[in-house]
């Protein structure tokens, strides 16, 4: 497990590397001195206002997404998580409810162009999507075009505006830690909401180390939202505790019946038979 002193040599790599490239900005010394945790009392905090409930996979249909609203709203789960042609359909289902509407956005692998980013997000806010997640541009950020990262950043988040909530997927399995934090720091500057792990489509999802790192990295007033391969209420508890604020998942019907069970409230499962 990394200590808060690895995690402090790590970021002032990072640091160094941005103030080369942006030197514009004010970068901050890192604020960790020991691990951003969430303590949850499973009595007291529903772990289901958390969930983004996701169906994602290429082959989803009209009848899948009105199941997953349906399930969304049964439930309380925070949103459902649909592909951008589903929005309005999504939408449409969950008039006059309180789950929300989020979508993706250059996914799963971030290289569209910024133009095309923006307009599938801008077209996206306008069909009803209150939440984006973004896939970053992660060839510009291996190659350290950093300023190029951040201002597609930027402009998703000028399309859909100040109300909306965007988060940044970092694709976490394809970036070793420093590029971790780069990203993190550079979404958060550009005026991402949140930083998320994953895709769930690039051969590996969340891991509670990459969600401590990433807490670590933000602070206290970002979000963090692990996705990929989060199937059970054991492995959301743990991404909680890392420091986790929201669990994109397309298991949150089996974590809610988990959950039921815990609290002996019994509940029979369904599910829309997709998982990350």
């Amino acid at each position: 497990m990394m200590q808060a002193a690895d995690f402090r040599e790590l970021y002032a790599l990072a640091l160094k590397e941005l103030k080369q490239n942006l030197p514009e900005f004010n970068w901050e010394p890192s604020l960790a001195e020991s691990p951003s945790t969430v303590n949850i009392n499973l009595q007291e905090q529903d772990v289901c206002q958390l969930i983004d409930h996701t169906a994602l996979k290429p082959e989803t249909t009209g009848a899948i997404i009105e199941q997953l609203c349906q399930e969304a709203i049964e439930h309380n789960f925070y949103s459902v998580c649909v592909p951008p042609c589903r929005v309005e359909l999504a939408a449409k289902y969950l008039r006059g409810q309180e789950v929300k509407v989020c979508t993706v956005i250059g996914f799963p692998h971030g290289n569209a162009s910024k133009l095309v980013k923006v307009t599938e997000a801008v077209e996206a806010a306008a069909r009803g999507a209150e939440e984006v997640d973004m896939v970053l541009n992660l060839g510009a950020l291996k190659e350290r075009n950093l300023r190029a990262v951040g201002e597609e950043i930027r402009a998703v988040k000028e399309g859909i505006g100040r109300e909306r909530i965007l988060k940044v997927i970092l694709e976490t399995a394809l970036l070793d830690d420093v590029e971790k934090i780069l990203a993190a720091l550079i979404a958060v500057k550009y005026g991402a909401d949140f930083v998320k792990t994953s895709t769930g489509f690039a051969g590996g999802g969340a891991t509670v180390e990459d969600v401590r790192l990433l807490r670590w990295t933000v602070g206290k007033d970002v979000g963090v939202k692990a996705s990929g391969g989060i199937r059970d209420l054991e492995t959301a508890m743990a991404m909680i505790r890392a420091g986790a604020s929201r669990i994109g998942t397309s298991s949150g019907v089996r974590i809610a019946g988990e959950l039921a069970a815990y609290r002996g409230e019994g509940m029979e499962e369904s599910g829309v038979g997709s998982a990350d």
